[in-house]
């Protein structure tokens, strides 16, 4: 005899998975873990880059990151991240690449200041 229950259960554990992908905004994410180097852009007579130690914050896991302020939590939907909780709370950065992102203000427009992932070459 045929068991009618584990195709409706294949169906079940999809449909319960599938809320994770409705959330506004995109699906839910994460950053890996590692720290954010953050500066304004510079100028043709000088420097690349003017570096805005405020603005720097590590990821220490899924949710969780740090500055030199505290520590708090963080949001990533889509490609928006929010900080919820901590020093950063209430900030929103959009991401470009896994390792560039872009500050946003209030109206969710990229502002100039731009946050890049610590890598060996650029320490």
């Amino acid at each position: 005899m045929k068991s009618i229950f584990a195709p409706t259960l294949v169906v079940v554990l999809l449909i319960a998975a599938d809320p994770a992908l409705a959330v506004p905004g995109g699906p839910i994410g994460h950053l890996d873990p590692g720290a954010w180097h953050c500066e304004q852009p510079g100028d043709a007579g000088g420097a690349v880059g003017l570096h805005v130690a405020d603005e720097d914050f590590e990821v220490v896991n899924a949710n969780t990151y740090r500055t030199a302020h505290g520590r708090g939590t963080y949001l990533l939907t889509g490609d928006m991240l929010t900080f919820t909780s901590g020093p950063k709370e209430g900030e929103s950065f959009r991401r470009i690449t896994t390792g560039f992102m872009r500050k946003t203000d209030a109206a969710g427009t990229n502002t100039t200041l731009r946050c890049v992932r610590r890598v060996v070459n650029n320490g």
